[in-house]
């Protein structure tokens, strides 16, 4: 039996799991901050190797004996706003860290009353521990960005106040402030509560803003070479080529794949290769699934901030791309901006943020017309999609009015979204089980593309909204079908317009163009 396997949970270790080095990119970089006594932060997205890379920094930092370096997450303490009550929470948890720390006489930290008041406490008790130590102290503040309204700010006051004075009290010699918002969203939330830090403000003491990289292409193909050095069971050469490009190199994707791969398929039989219809079936049924990682980042969505860039990428609509909401939306590894294109972080979280939203889209689709699915539209060895978009023209004239009241429960907001929303959970109902649906969502091309993927077969699909007569423009899906590699596509509008009937939104063109065979349906 293999000593290691692919981490999900948690923190990973070198003795028990397969891992990359978490220093690999940014170790040299860090150290140069901490000798230069700085403070700073550290954010990337949930379950991209924060914690990972804060206990190798501890490590690393132990056996060079050069400082002494304390992890300590501040989880706990989400959720306490009053600082008079979240402060001794927050003294508590420090002193924890330090009883499992190998600092020297870190019993002594906190150990009897002060009789100091809150807004000072936990500077006074570091600056205690730090006169008694020989070395330096680091601190690492994992999920500090989980404080909230008057608990940080006094967090960060004293924290400030004890950088300032450190040349005559002895304080933390340099920490980091880890999490998921970079340093402006500690700001914004400072704004948004109406509250100042005035000429005590912590930011212009944070050096740097560093994040996490996820996997390359090549550093996936390291992390599966190890269970294959391991075990003798190989990864067929395109499975890596396929989840990079499914993951975009998100690491809790990778490790997980893997784990349904081997654990679950395989069922740790070591002599059966993964092959790239293992990863996808693998990838479908993570999806399925709907494990903790997709719940507490799918949970996001029901912010108005993230509300505010996620309805436009399903629209394929503009958003200011300097914005604090379109920054956030990124930190939190939602999107990401690539060659110049703003979309989902990666394929599985584009399926998953629309499969989230409109789930209850779905649950009223199979209550209303339980006969949509996949054998009533094959003909032959083919989809019959001019058939199933003219279903899709019947229900959505008999049901469209009643959408807006299904988006509750947090997405009532993304009604504007609505048109394409159903749409694709009409297609996703019909599809489940019998095949796949790729989308492909991206701002400023006021259109989502949808490929409908069948027995090797593929059926792309344009949504647009009529805002102008330009939605009704060719270029667009013929370029998509090339794309696609077919000859024939569809191009769906909506038309919003109120004060038109229901004949004159419904239609059917058939249209040939430069050789392609485009079907648009308005509806």
């Amino acid at each position: 039996m293999p000593k290691k396997y692919f981490n999900v949970a948690g923190p990973c270790h070198l003795s028990k799991h397969y891992m990359l080095d978490p220093l690999r990119d940014s170790g040299e970089e860090l150290m140069d901050l901490i000798d230069q006594e700085q403070y700073f932060v550290i954010h990337a997205a949930r379950q991209s190797g924060k914690t990972t890379l804060l206990l190798e920094l501890v490590n690393k930092i132990e056996a060079e004996g050069k400082y002494y370096a304390l992890y300590c997450s501040l989880e706990k303490i989400q959720g306490i706003t009053d600082s008079k009550e979240a402060m001794p929470e927050i003294v508590d948890v420090l002193k924890m860290a330090f009883y499992g720390s190998n600092i020297p006489q870190a019993e002594l930290f906190a150990k009897e009353p002060s009789g100091i008041g809150f807004a000072s406490m936990m500077q006074f008790e570091l600056s205690k521990i730090a006169k008694t130590l020989d070395k330096p102290l680091i601190i690492f503040f994992d999920e500090a960005d989980c404080l909230s309204e008057s608990t940080l700010i006094s967090f960060l006051r004293q924290l400030r106040d004890g950088y300032v004075s450190r040349s005559r009290i002895p304080f933390i010699h340099s920490l980091a402030l880890v999490g998921m918002r970079n340093i402006r969203d500690y700001k914004a939330r400072i704004r948004d509560n109406s509250a100042t830090l005035g000429s005590a403000s912590p930011f212009n003491i944070a050096k740097e803003s560093l994040t996490i990289n996820t996997f390359t292409k090549d550093e996936i193909s390291e992390l599966y070479s190890q269970h294959t050095a391991e075990t003798g069971q190989v990864f067929e050469p395109q499975v890596v080529d396929y989840i990079f490009e499914q993951t975009s190199g998100q690491p809790w994707l990778v490790n997980a794949i893997a784990c349904e791969c081997i654990e679950k398929m395989c069922k740790k039989d070591y002599t059966i290769p993964i092959t790239q219809d293992m990863a996808k079936t693998a990838i479908n049924t993570l999806i399925l699934k709907r494990p903790t990682h997709f719940d507490s980042l799918m949970e996001r969505l029901k912010e108005d901030r993230v509300r505010k860039v996620i309805q436009p990428l399903i629209l394929g609509d503009d958003v200011d791309k300097t914005t604090d909401n379109y920054l956030y939306a990124k930190d939190l590894g939602l999107i990401k901006a690539s060659n110049g294109k703003v979309e989902p972080a990666n394929q599985i979280y584009a399926e998953v943020i629309v499969r989230y939203i409109n789930q209850t889209a779905q649950e009223a689709i199979q209550n209303k017309k339980p006969d949509f699915n996949l054998p009533k539209y094959v003909v032959g060895n083919k989809i019959d999609v001019n058939c199933l978009l003219r279903d899709f023209q019947s229900f959505w004239r008999e049901n469209s009015e009643i959408w807006v009241d299904l988006y509750e429960e947090g997405f009532y907001e993304y009604k504007e979204a609505a048109p394409h929303l159903v749409i694709q959970a009409f297609l996703q109902r019909v599809i489940n089980g019998g095949g796949q649906i790729i989308r492909e969502m991206a701002l400023g091309t006021k259109r989502a593309d949808i490929c409908i993927e069948w027995e090797n077969q593929k059926y792309p699909i344009e949504l647009k909204i009529l805002r102008s007569e330009k939605a009704k423009d060719l270029s667009q899906i013929s370029t998509y079908i090339d794309k696609c590699g077919t000859n024939e596509g569809w191009l769906v509008v909506f038309d919003r317009d109120a004060n038109k009937s229901w004949d004159e939104k419904l239609y059917v063109n058939e249209i040939e163009d430069a050789g392609k065979r485009i079907t648009v349906f308005g509806c």
